[in-house]
C-alpha cells in the first residue's frame, strides 16, 4: 500500500490528498476487471437478473451473521451466497423451467427471508441500510488485498475455463458432446459470481449492484466484433466508470455507486448510438 500512496501522491490529484480516497480508487481498479469478466457471462447466458438473486441471498447471510453476533458478517454472507448459488444450479439443472423463472423464486425467498430474520423479534432495519445503498470510501487495505486475491483467482478460473463457459452458455447440447462438463462449468460461474456480489455489496450497494454487472457488458457487446473485444470492452468500460464515477461523486458529494452506474448508463447510451450508425 506504501508504493500505491506514494504513486497517488505522486500525482498531485486534489481527491486523491485522502487516504481513503486512494483506498477507493484502488478498490475500483481491482473491482472493475471482476466485474467486466463476470458481466460478459451473466449478459451472454442471460441470467441478468441472476446477480440481484444473489445479492439478496448475501444480503441473508449478513442479517444471519448480525443476529449471531458474528464480528465480520460478511464472511457469513459469502458461505451463505455460495451455499445459494450451488442450490441454484442443481435445481437449474435438474428443472426443465426457464433460467429466469428459477432465479425469480429463489431472489424473492431470499430477499424475503432476509427481511424476515433482521426484523426478528422487533429488529431495526435501519443498521442494514449501509448494504442498499454501499460506501466504497469505507474500504480498508485488507479488504483491497482480499479483493486482490479474488481477482487473482477469477481470473485464472477464466483463463481455464473461459471458452467452456461461453460454449456451455451458448449451446449447451454441443458443449456437452465435446466432454466439457457444463454442470461443473455452470457451478463453477455461479460461485465466482457469488464470491464476487457478496464481497462488493457493502461497498456499491445492493440496489445498484446489478447495474455494475449488467451495464459493462451489455455496452461492449453492441460494438464488439469477436469475442475478445468483448471481454476487453467490458473491462475497459467497468474501469472507466468506476474512475469517473469516483471523481464525480467526490465533486459532488453523491454516492459513488450511484454515480459509477450512471457513468455506466451513459457509456450504453453511446455504445448503442455506434451500434445503430454501424448497423
Amino acid at each position: 500500500m506504501a508504493v500505491w500512496y506514494w504513486l497517488c501522491e505522486a500525482l498531485s490529484l486534489e481527491f486523491l490528498q485522502w487516504d481513503f480516497m486512494k483506498n477507493a480508487l484502488l478498490a475500483v481498479i481491482l473491482m472493475a476487471p471482476l466485474f467486466g469478466l463476470c458481466g460478459t457471462m451473466v449478459v451472454t447466458g442471460r441470467m441478468s437478473f441472476f446477480s440481484d438473486a444473489l445479492g439478496h441471498s448475501a444480503f441473508t447471510g449478513i442479517a444471519i451473521g448480525c443476529i449471531c453476533g458474528v464480528a465480520a458478517p460478511t464472511w457469513v454472507a459469502v458461505l451463505f451466497a455460495v451455499g445459494f448459488a450451488l442450490l441454484f444450479s442443481f435445481v437449474r439443472s435438474r428443472s426443465n423451467q426457464a433460467a429466469d423463472t428459477i432465479i425469480g423464486v429463489f431472489s424473492s425467498t431470499a430477499v424475503a427471508l432476509g427481511i424476515f430474520i433482521a426484523t426478528l423479534g422487533g429488529g431495526s432495519f435501519t443498521k442494514y441500510n449501509q448494504y442498499l445503498i454501499g460506501d466504497i470510501l469505507s474500504v480498508t487495505p485488507g479488504q483491497i488485498g482480499m479483493l486482490a486475491l479474488v481477482l487473482g483467482a477469477v481470473a485464472a478460473f477464466w483463463a481455464v475455463c473461459g471458452n467452456k463457459m461461453l460454449l456451455a452458455s451458448v449451446h449447451p447440447q454441443l458443449a456437452s458432446s465435446r466432454g466439457i462438463k457444463v454442470g461443473l462449468v455452470n457451478t463453477g460461474f455461479t460461485v465466482a459470481i457469488a464470491v464476487v456480489v457478496t464481497l462488493a455489496i457493502s461497498w456499491v450497494g445492493l440496489l445498484i449492484l446489478n447495474s455494475l454487472l449488467v451495464l459493462p457488458a451489455a455496452s461492449a457487446r453492441n460494438i464488439s466484433r469477436n469475442v475478445k473485444q468483448y471481454h476487453i470492452f467490458s473491462v475497459v468500460f467497468a474501469l472507466a466508470a468506476g474512475i469517473a464515477g469516483l471523481v464525480i461523486s467526490y465533486y459532488l458529494g453523491a454516492s459513488a455507486g450511484a454515480a459509477i452506474s450512471l457513468v455506466l448508463a451513459l457509456i450504453f447510451a453511446v455504445s448503442f448510438g455506434f451500434r445503430k450508425v454501424r448497423g
